[in-house]
Formats: C-alpha cells, sequence, structure tokens
C-alpha cells in the first residue's frame, strides 16, 4: 500500500493528512500559530512559524499511523496564497512575511498601475493590482526597508518556503504564482514585460511549475526533522483554492464550489481562458494543467465569524471546552434562533478591506440597523448572512462573464455547518452540496502527489476515482424571497458609505 501526504498551510494553522490511495485519511494533525497586526489593516506571520508546524504535523502524522516512511509516495503542499517570504542569500528570512489580507500597499498599488498600465496589467496577469497580491508587497519593502530589499536574494510564496525547508529547492508552481501579479497567467510563465516596467530582477524569483509536477526530493536535514525519508518527492502543489478544487473535483467546466475559511471564495474552473475586463474577480491558473480558474474572493468571511467568536462569545467557548464540543457548535444554535433577516440587521464583512466586487482596501466591517432589541444571536446570524451576501455578489459575476456553474459544493469550515450551508442554498437560490471527505485542500495537495508519483494518469481521473459528494442541500422556496429583499439593501450599503470609508482611512 502506498500513501501520499497533503500539507495544507493556513492563516490560523497548518493541517497535514496522511491518506491512503484510496484518498481515506490514515492520520492528521494541525498546529496553529499567531497572526501579527502591528497597525490597522497590516497582518504578518512568521516563516519560521509555518516551518515548525509542517514539520511538527508531519511528524505526528507519521508516528500516529506508524507508516512505513519508504511508503509515502510523495508530499503535496497547499498554502495561503500572495504571502511575501524575503530570503538573504543564505536562504535566511530577513522579515516577517506580509500576508495574504495585509492592505497597506495601496500606494504602490497605484505605482503599479501606473509603470504597466491598468488595461495592459490585466491582460498580462488576468487581474488589477490589489493590496493583497505579493508585487505590491514587494514595492512596499523596497519603499520603506530599502536595507531589507538590497539584502534580498530570493521571494517566495508561503507553501514554497515550506518546500525550500524540506526540499533546499526554490520552486513554485502556476496556481499560487498566478496571485503574485508578476506570471503572465495567459502563457503560464513569468512576465518579463511586468518585471521590466517594475524594475523587480527576474533573478528573484523561483522556478514555476505546473501543479502536479515534482519540484524536489526531501534531504537528509528535512528528514530528521519530519521522519519523512530522505528522498521523497514534494510536487508543485496549488494555492489553497487551487488544491481545494481538486479535492472537491472541481477539476472540469460547469463545476464551481464555495469555501468558508479565513476569506471566503467563489471559485469555478473553466478550460477556456476568460478574464474579466473590470477586475472584479480573479481569473488564475488552476492546478489542472492547462486549464483555468475564475474566482471572487471575500477577505473576511470566516474570519468575521472567528473574530466575533474570540471578543464575544468567551463563555460559549469556555463550555464547548467543558462538553468537548466545538464552541461553533454553540455558535450556530444561537445564531439559529435568530429569523431570517435577523431582525433587520445586516452585516458588513469587511474587517480587512474587501476584493470581489469593490477591490477597496478602505472599506471596513459594518452592523447596519442595530437596534437595543438585537440580542447577541441577532449578530452573530447577520455575520453568518452577512458573508453568504458577499459570496453572491461574486457569484452574480461570474455568471455575467458566462462562466458555468451548474453545480455548487461548499468547502471550509464554514461549509461543514448546516446552518451556513442552507443560506447558501437559499441565497443562492440553487442546490449546495458537499464532499465526503473534509479535508479540501489537503486532500488536494495529497492528489496531487499522487498524480506527480504516477499513482494516477490525470488530475481528473483522480478526481473522477477519488472524489465522493453527499446529497444536496436544496433552497428552502419561501427562504429565498426572504434572503433576496435583504440581499438587495445589503447591496445598497456599500455605494452609500464608499465616500465614508475613505474619509475614515485619512483620519
Amino acid at each position: 500500500m502506498k500513501y501520499i501526504i497533503g500539507i495544507d498551510l493556513g492563516t490560523s494553522g497548518t493541517k497535514t493528512v496522511l491518506f491512503d490511495q484510496e484518498a481515506n485519511v490514515v492520520a492528521w494533525a494541525a498546529i496553529e500559530y499567531p497572526l501579527y497586526q502591528p497597525q490597522n489593516g497590516w497582518a504578518e506571520q512568521e516563516p519560521q512559524d509555518w516551518w515548525r508546524a509542517a514539520a511538527g504535523t508531519l511528524r505526528q502524522v507519521l508516528e500516529e499511523s506508524r507508516v512505513d516512511p519508504k511508503d509515502v509516495a510523495a508530499v503535496g503542499l497547499s498554502g495561503q496564497m500572495h504571502g511575501l517570504v524575503m530570503l538573504d542569500r543564505d536562504g535566511r528570512v530577513l522579515r516577517r512575511s506580509i500576508i495574504w489580507c495585509d492592505q497597506r500597499s495601496g500606494k504602490q498599488c497605484e505605482e503599479i498601475t501606473e509603470r504597466v498600465g491598468a488595461k495592459r496589467l490585466i491582460e498580462i496577469t488576468a487581474n488589477p493590482a490589489l493590496t493583497g497580491f505579493t508585487a505590491s508587497k514587494l514595492l512596499w519593502v523596497r519603499e520603506n526597508e530599502p536595507d531589507v530589499y538590497r539584502r534580498c536574494a530570493h521571494i517566495l510564496l508561503p507553501k514554497d518556503y515550506v518546500r525550500y525547508m524540506l526540499t533546499g529547492e526554490l520552486a513554485t508552481e502556476v496556481s499560487d504564482a498566478s496571485g503574485m501579479q508578476l506570471l503572465d497567467v495567459p502563457r503560464r510563465c513569468w512576465s518579463q514585460e511586468v518585471l521590466q516596467k517594475l524594475d523587480i530582477d527576474p533573478a528573484l524569483l523561483a522556478k514555476v511549475y505546473e501543479s502536479p509536477e515534482i519540484t524536489g526530493e526531501i534531504t537528509r536535514e528535512a528528514a530528521q526533522c519530519t521522519g519523512l525519508r530522505p528522498g521523497t518527492p514534494v510536487v508543485g502543489g496549488a494555492g489553497d483554492n487551487a488544491a481545494a478544487a481538486v479535492g472537491t473535483g472541481v477539476v472540469t467546466d460547469g463545476r464551481a464550489f464555495t469555501t468558508l475559511g479565513t476569506s471566503g471564495v467563489v471559485f469555478a474552473h473553466t478550460s477556456a481562458l476568460s478574464i474579466d475586463p473590470l477586475g472584479r474577480v480573479h481569473t488564475f491558473c488552476c492546478a489542472v494543467p492547462g486549464a483555468w480558474h475564475v474566482m471572487g474572493v471575500t477577505q473576511g468571511a470566516g474570519l468575521s465569524l472567528k473574530w466575533f467568536r474570540d471578543n464575544f462569545c468567551y463563555s460559549e467557548m469556555v463550555s464547548a471546552q467543558g462538553l468537548g464540543i466545538d464552541p461553533y457548535v454553540l455558535l450556530d444554535k444561537q445564531a439559529a434562533l435568530s429569523p431570517i433577516g435577523c431582525r433587520k440587521l445586516l452585516y458588513l464583512p469587511y474587517l480587512m478591506g474587501e476584493r470581489t466586487p469593490h477591490l477597496d482596501p478602505d472599506c471596513r466591517g459594518v452592523f447596519f440597523g442595530l437596534s437595543a432589541m438585537h440580542s447577541r444571536g441577532d449578530l452573530l446570524r447577520a455575520v453568518m448572512e452577512g458573508v453568504s451576501y458577499s459570496q453572491r455578489d461574486s457569484l452574480e459575476i461570474l455568471r455575467g462573464m458566462g462562466v458555468s456553474a451548474g453545480e455548487m459544493l461548499a468547502c471550509g469550515g464554514g461549509g461543514t455547518a448546516p446552518l451556513w450551508r442552507q443560506m447558501l442554498a437559499d441565497v443562492y437560490n440553487c442546490p449546495v452540496r458537499t464532499v465526503q471527505s473534509k479535508e479540501g485542500p489537503a486532500l488536494g495537495a495529497a492528489i496531487l502527489a499522487g498524480v506527480g508519483a504516477g499513482l494516477y494518469p490525470s488530475v481528473q481521473d483522480a478526481c473522477e476515482k477519488l472524489v465522493k459528494l453527499n446529497e444536496p442541500q436544496s433552497p428552502i422556496a419561501e427562504n429565498v424571497p426572504q434572503y433576496e429583499k435583504y440581499y438587495q439593501v445589503y447591496r445598497r450599503l456599500y455605494p452609500a458609505l464608499k465616500d465614508s470609508f475613505q474619509a475614515l482611512a485619512q483620519l
């Protein structure tokens, strides 16, 4: 029996899952780490924390499973996208990573747009300049920390730093590289034009692979840290959403999924390149060689609920610990007591600015309609509904682009909650399904590893064999028009507040 491993490097922690070649979970482990916010709108993490978590979880799954390391066919990596890891010539980290949800680089986005040209930038990178992307972060460091920039010899994405520690190789793959704003997305290679116009040395960048390709092997040093066998192949893997697509079987046209993780994503596969000329949604290379995906992103999806939990639900967290259950189970029960519309309360999930559809780093979270009648359960449900409406915004743009989404899957922590899943079905007015496996990106990364190791002939064949779906959760007919009324009010709030968001940011 051969085994495959998927490492999923998230924002709150890293989860490593050991699967057999039928995609059954043999063992899993997770380790959390902190997020640093030294200023409003900033977000950083320590790359060394990612490596310690990856190495620690690898040791745990191998020890728990007692699987012989020689039977591990390959390792795949999934990770949070866009983070900037800067290394010196000796491979040492120069500063904390500026991660995906950081909003400090608005000025640098304007510079990128001016240098490359707004239309040309979208033609090459398939996206407008965004604060979340890696290029603007790099330019921010160049302007504000010139000594760090001068010492920088290599830049990597978060999961690719873990790859470097595992293999000693400086490598990335097309799905994650698409979110750096330095890749020619139609051609699936670094854009010399963008690099030249931004005055970025191409030598800083890693070699680009397709997602199922082998990028290196476990070194002896990494083997001592992880328990893996030296020489075990490590494949390209994928950015978190591209890996989740593989893990949910969204690898052919007509399939789509919604992720409710720290961020929220509506993601559709397409074999034909499709780019929104307005840049409201993102087009990236996907983990299937020769194909792409289109996705809209909500910055603060599960992050909104976690923020509410951490700041206002201490008693539920203590109770859940005593009962040995996930605190979100108790929060869901409270939210379910509130009616649709939360007694005329709406929430805008812009805790970290927003991407789709507003492209506005200055907007912030809002409870609208708050009154003395509202309870904590109303606020909880409002958070969940507001995130659902933000996902609907993304879906409407995809529909307008002609990208088919006839089957919607749900994944991420929020996707496992029946209440939130029913909200999505009602707000989208379409059935929502889940996969039987709960591992999402980790399973996707492991499937890519299996393809790279030759266990499966292609990504599509592997998904057809391994990914099993549950019965759909259909919309409730009487709920659909109720949500629609509140969604239409939700859509009017951002335009009404846009100037005030900007004024607040300038104070």
